[in-house]
């Protein structure tokens, strides 16, 4: 804050030097718009299409990735098919909410998701919740 006084009139003047809060506020806009296209949370799938209501997941909530070359992710992390099922008794002994979330690549063939999800049933996963693309209604 700055004071002067106006020799006209011998009075106070009191203002609020705001250039150093604009050079902040640049500098954190230049460093969001930098950023932001960097940040990238999961894995790129082509979901399919289907027309069901939006259930909302908590946040704790694991999510199991197919993509279209095979490769598995839990939430972002790899893991080779032939572990998955063993990881994922280890994973669900420490936590409380036996629920995950598939999302699997339209284009895989459906022997190869249901093997998947065979390995998620027998890992003793109770609830399993599958992730698609709303459809678009015209």
């Amino acid at each position: 804050m700055a004071v002067s006084t106006d020799n006209r009139n011998n009075r106070l003047l009191s203002d609020i030097n705001v250039t150093p809060f604009v050079d902040v506020m640049l500098v954190l806009l230049i460093i969001f718009m930098v950023t932001a296209p960097l940040i990238r949370h999961g894995v790129d799938v082509d979901l399919p299409k289907a027309s069901a209501k939006h259930i909302a997941a908590p946040e704790e909530t694991l999510t199991l990735t197919v993509t279209q070359d095979k490769k598995i992710f839990l939430n972002t992390l790899p893991i080779e098919q032939s572990e998955l099922q063993s990881r994922l008794v280890e994973i669900f002994k420490q936590r409380t909410d036996s629920r995950l979330n598939l999302k699997a690549d339209k284009s895989l063939p459906y022997g190869y998701v249901a093997h998947i999800m065979a390995d998620i049933k027998n890992a003793g996963i109770q609830r399993l919740g599958i992730i698609t693309t709303p459809v678009e209604k015209k």
